[in-house]
């Protein structure tokens, strides 16, 4: 019982999670066949190649098909980048723009993202407009978010 209490605690105090926006380590949404077709309208980089923002599309489930994934520094001892995903309660949003990402460098805080995306109201079965901001600290790999 008083793991559970911890744990939801814990939940509720993650601002990553507070608003259902959840980053998560690449697993098999991330894989290659998810990323939006055509690939050089879905996929941007930023600061010199280093970053790799893409749309993915995981078909189901159809309230939460679409991720954001992350491909950024901090470097690994292999020289490869980190590996994120964007999602929302455990899934997908239930739509995205990926058409209107907006970016923005801030040198103290990093990159940070706009893209407008739906989250899918289960009470009323549709799809509500919202924009998920994001920002990435390169240095550390750090990923804030907030769903507005």
């Amino acid at each position: 019982m008083f793991r559970l209490l911890i744990t939801v605690l814990s939940l509720i105090a993650s601002p990553a999670l507070a608003n259902g926006v959840q980053i998560m380590d690449c697993d098999w949404q991330s894989s290659a066949r998810n990323i939006v077709e055509p690939w050089e309208e879905n996929s941007r980089s930023f600061s010199n190649g280093k970053t790799r923002v893409a749309a993915l599309d995981t078909i189901e489930p159809a309230a939460g098909w679409a991720y954001v994934l992350v491909l950024s520094p901090p470097y690994s001892e292999l020289g490869d980048r980190q590996c994120r995903v964007i999602g929302m309660n455990g899934s997908g949003f239930a739509g995205m723009d990926f058409r209107q990402l907006r970016s923005a460098y801030d040198p103290a805080a990093g990159l940070s993202f706009t893209v407008p995306v739906d989250v899918y109201d289960f009470n009323r079965g549709v799809g509500v407009p919202r924009q998920l901001w994001f920002q990435l600290n390169q240095a550390t790999g750090q990923i804030r978010t907030d769903l507005r």
